[in-house]
């Protein structure tokens, strides 16, 4: 009896045994199908029945097509074809909504949505976009580089706009054109009867009384680049921007060695931040008058404020204030209300420290102030910007501010200036949206924690918010068109995204639709780190989250991870999208480290002193939060303060730099990923926000690259980098490798993936990088 038990006990044991294998690299870092794969790219059907989404629960090699119905959230596979017939082509409405536009294969198409026709109104080789109702009932459209509209009623097309593309004709050459085409003209008339003959008919044909034969004067764009074509809703005035090329500025380029040709092939890539970039010229055309006229930028209320920062270089400053010039803008297209009477601007200063919303004189070209928002450090915020701002009804739009330093919500009355607060709060407006009513806006919030994100209503004149999600977590939400259904993609710590369908209303029970995780994936238990704060040497509060060691190693070893940047958050409830490291720092836990990832200064999710707090100092307050929070650690999770390691890509292997450079006693050893070294070296866009320019603010990029600190290396270094990336280009490791062999460092290693971009994809790569962290920290901490 006793060995009929022991052989029924064994598959058991074993089967205990899989369910509690530990974590490995090579399990890990593995293609993360094995996690399974979860449900993505929502659409809602045209009628708010259906919901389409992408999903592989088999971990087949391609996602497939499902859908489910609000009557049925049972998943059904589903085809392209269905799904077309049923999506929205993206209608354009006009007034009464009887009607609507839209674009297919680069035709525009009418429907009557009461009776369902469908009417095709154009079919050229040439593409048509941009369609819209003007006030008038005629159609309006784009073919190119020229506007034209479509009167309904006689069928007939105008061209309203001859943008063509050269320098207008000097003086000169007309003269010698004319007497060249002249001579040409009276030989052939000379010549041919049937050319006598043609010219006479077309002269009787132009002096016919009641016909207007007169052409559109064209309009030459010279050198330059047509773009933001924008026709206002009467038909009378066409906005148009014209980019200067930029002059001087260099690309960069990136070798690929591993290549199918057997080649090492260069890839042109991003230029470096400073380089001289495009400029932009708005103007207005006229069409009523045939004139066009520049908008009037010099009358923007501080067009000519210099920015504090050049207060560090006397000399700049004061040949700045010399030449008193305008600053750069760029002008958003106008935004012009339902009715055509009334548009506003939004101006971006090029430096990054102004926005102006303001409104536009059509007739003139002239703007006056709506709001301004000034930083002294840089504009930015979530929903900050011309895309998310809009006209509630004719005379009041809305629109994101931080100047309560958090982003919140404000709409202004045009007509007469009046602007009023909805939202306020410690907390930030993530997403906005309009209904469709223009009764109610749609926000995604932060207000029951930074790291927790719902789903509200709110009247456009303000009032209390509507919680609709319930769901502890991040709630990530997919509005129907009737704005009756909404599909949450929902996740916890410890749980990858799903899919859930409720309906729009507060109390409404959301339903789960999807269980993509794989039986593997759920035999081990997956930690909930602790969610902590702690106050930085500033007093400010820090979030992060710990992941304590079960049984910690005699050393009582740690390690640091930092997340990477770009404005991006990872102390919060729901999935990480750094879900490779959330496993890695797991299996750290299993093998006696305590870790903690901390939401450092300039994280996202906690308003504008923390957004801004690197401005000019990239490794400052960052770097200072990474230190306070190991202190934190060795008071309040027993940490030998001796034995602490970090570790991050990106930003975050900037900041593992900068930590052995210029904070030896506190980090032991540090694994760079994917490193900045040296700012001057990346993109204009990101690194212009935070430090300026190298040419007007070189004391900021002396104080924010690692190259110039890394003399002070004296722990245990691991870079790796990916030779093809090209975003933090390969460059940038090769000429810090240069300078530690010249500083005659010996304690750092580089590892090189020949084939890898900024983000790795290839397993075997991910295995490689995560096997020599997990190395570095075993044979430095634990010793």
């Amino acid at each position: 009896m006793k060995k009929i038990v022991l052989l029924l006990l064994w598959p058991v044991c074993l089967a205990h045994a899989q369910q509690v294998a530990p974590l490995s690299v090579e399990k890990i870092m593995r293609d993360q199908k094995w996690i399974g794969v979860s449900p993505s790219n929502y659409r809602w059907s045209e009628d708010s029945k259906t919901l389409f989404f992408n999903w592989n629960p088999e971990s087949k090699e391609k996602d497939e097509l499902y859908k489910v119905s609000t009557g049925n959230l049972k998943p059904q596979k589903s085809d392209e074809k269905v799904m077309e017939k049923a999506l929205s082509p993206g209608y354009t409405y006009n007034n009464d909504a009887s009607m609507a536009l839209a674009e297919k294969g680069g035709d525009i198409y009418l429907y009557t949505l009461k009776s369902g026709k469908e009417q095709r109104l154009t079919y050229t080789t040439d593409r048509e976009s941009n369609a819209k109702f003007l006030t008038n009932g005629n159609i309006a459209y784009q073919q190119g580089d020229n506007l034209f509209a479509l009167n309904l009623k006689t069928s007939e097309t105008e061209q309203l706009t001859n943008f063509t593309r050269g320098k207008k004709p000097g003086k000169a050459e007309r003269a010698k054109s004319t007497d060249q085409n002249t001579w040409l003209k009276n030989d052939q008339e000379q010549l041919f009867d049937i050319i006598k003959k043609r010219n006479k008919q077309n002269a009787e044909r132009k002096d016919r009384p009641g016909k207007d034969e007169k052409g559109i004067d064209p309009i030459y764009t010279e050198d330059k680049f047509l773009t933001g074509l924008e026709l206002s809703p009467d038909g009378k005035y066409v906005s148009y921007r014209l980019m200067v090329p930029s002059a001087g500025g260099q690309g960069t380029i990136v070798p690929n060695y591993v290549t199918s040709s057997g080649y090492t092939e260069d890839m042109n890539t991003r230029a470096k931040v400073g380089e001289p970039s495009s400029l932009s010229e708005n103007y207005i055309y006229d069409r009523s008058r045939d004139t066009v006229y520049k908008f009037n930028t010099g009358q923007i209320p501080g067009i000519k404020d210099l920015p504090d920062y050049v207060k560090d270089y006397p000399k700049q400053l004061e040949e700045r204030r010399k030449k008193n010039e305008d600053r750069n803008v760029s002008l958003s297209n106008p935004n012009w209300n339902e009715s055509g009477t009334m548009a506003f601007v939004v101006a971006e200063s090029r430096d990054n420290k102004d926005l102006w919303i303001l409104k536009l004189d059509a007739a003139t070209g002239n703007l006056s102030l709506i709001d301004r928002q000034r930083d002294e450090a840089w504009i930015s915020g979530p929903g900050i910007g011309a895309s998310n701002m809009g006209w509630i009804n004719d005379n009041q739009i809305y629109y994101q501010s931080e100047a309560s330093g958090y982003s919140h919500l404000y709409t202004a009355n045009v007509a007469n200036g009046q602007k009023k607060q909805l939202t306020s709060g410690k907390w930030e407006v993530q997403e906005l949206q309009l209904s469709k009513d223009k009764k109610t806006f749609y926000i995604t919030a932060n207000k029951d924690h930074p790291g927790i994100t719902h789903f509200y209503k709110l009247s456009v004149n303000g009032g209390e918010l509507q919680q609709v999600t319930t769901m502890k977590g991040g709630n990530v939400v997919t509005l129907s068109p009737d704005e009756q259904w909404i599909a949450i993609s929902y996740s916890y710590m410890n749980q990858p995204w799903e899919l859930y369908v409720q309906q729009n209303k507060p109390g409404a029970k959301a339903v789960k639709v999807t269980n993509s995780t794989t039986a593997e994936f759920n035999s081990y238990k997956w930690r909930t780190p602790d969610l902590v704060s702690f106050k930085n040497r500033y007093g400010a509060d820090v979030n992060a989250r710990v992941y304590p060691a079960a049984n910690p190693h005699p050393n009582h070893p740690a390690v640091v991870f930092v997340h990477g940047a770009g404005y991006l958050q990872n102390v919060h409830y729901w999935w990480s999208q750094y879900s490779r490291e959330y496993m890695f720092n797991n299996m750290l836990a299993d093998n006696g480290y305590t870790v903690i990832d901390i939401d450092y200064t300039a994280s996202s999710g906690y308003g504008r002193d923390h957004r801004t707090g690197i401005y000019r100092h990239m490794g400052g307050k960052d770097l200072t939060d990474q230190v306070d929070g190991v202190k934190m650690l060795v008071e309040k999770y027993g940490v030998d303060p001796k034995h602490v390691g970090l570790y991050g890509g990106s930003y975050g292997g900037f900041i593992t730099l900068m930590a052995l450079f210029t904070e030896q006693e506190v980090f032991k050893s540090g694994a760079a990923l994917r490193s900045v070294t040296d700012w001057a070296h990346y993109n204009h866009g990101y690194t212009s926000n935070i430090l300026n320019e190298p040419t007007t603010d070189s004391l900021a990029y002396k104080k924010s690259s690692p190259i110039y600190f890394a003399d002070g290396l004296k722990g245990n270094l691991l870079m790796c980098h990916g030779m093809v990336d090209v975003n933090v280009h390969f460059q940038d490791i090769v000429r810090l490798s240069q300078r530690l062999i010249e500083l005659k460092k010996d304690n750092w290693e580089l590892a090189v993936y020949p084939v890898e971009d900024h983000g790795f994809v290839e397993p075997s790569s991910w295995t490689d990088e995560y096997k020599r962290i997990f190395k570095l920290f075993e044979t430095t901490l634990k010793q």
